[in-house]
């Protein structure tokens, strides 16, 4: 696989047979398949918010590790990104954290298969930046920096580097 360790994901509640498959997609990309693979990432997912980052990092990985394309994950991780944009899950600092870092790694590549898709979740996490009462500080900048680093064609300026993490460095 290149990389030790790298399934030892935090697939437990899954029954036996469904722990199989993200292990199996990692090691063999042609001995599964994929669909059912992002369906059961994306149930468990949409079950458990907690589960929603460990989610995202298999995907990653199998995508990098099989050099994959997305386009089989492509519906399932906007369903998931779409989940975390709703304003119930914009009110949890760790879940907002969850979509903006999920974006910044495979944002342009999602917006380049469906940017139709991309428009809509922008638009409601726009909704939620400019009418969600009750964010806190942190939950409104990071929509903010995500809402700009798209604008800015899915990379940071300078400006932007400087404004949102000039604190970080100092």
């Amino acid at each position: 696989m290149g990389e030790p360790g790298r399934e030892e994901y935090e697939i437990q509640s899954f029954d036996a047979e469904t722990q199989r498959l993200p292990k199996t997609a990692l090691k063999e990309r042609g001995a599964v398949d994929w669909e059912k693979v992002a369906n059961v990432i994306v149930d468990q997912s949409l079950k458990d918010c907690v589960f929603s980052k460990e989610a995202g990092r298999i995907c990653y990985t199998i995508t990098q590790v099989n050099n994959m394309p997305m386009m089989v994950l492509v519906n399932p991780v906007y369903d998931c990104l779409f989940r975390l944009a709703q304003p119930d899950s914009l009110h949890k600092e760790e879940e907002v954290d969850c979509l903006v870092l999920q974006l910044h790694r495979i944002g342009e590549q999602l917006e380049k298969m469906n940017g139709q898709r991309m428009d809509k979740l922008f638009g409601l996490l726009c909704d939620g930046f400019l009418l969600q009462e009750g964010l806190s500080s942190l939950s409104q900048l990071l929509l903010l920096e995500l809402i700009e680093f798209r604008a800015a064609g899915w990379r940071t300026t300078p400006a932007a580097q400087k404004y949102y993490y000039s604190e970080v460095l100092d």
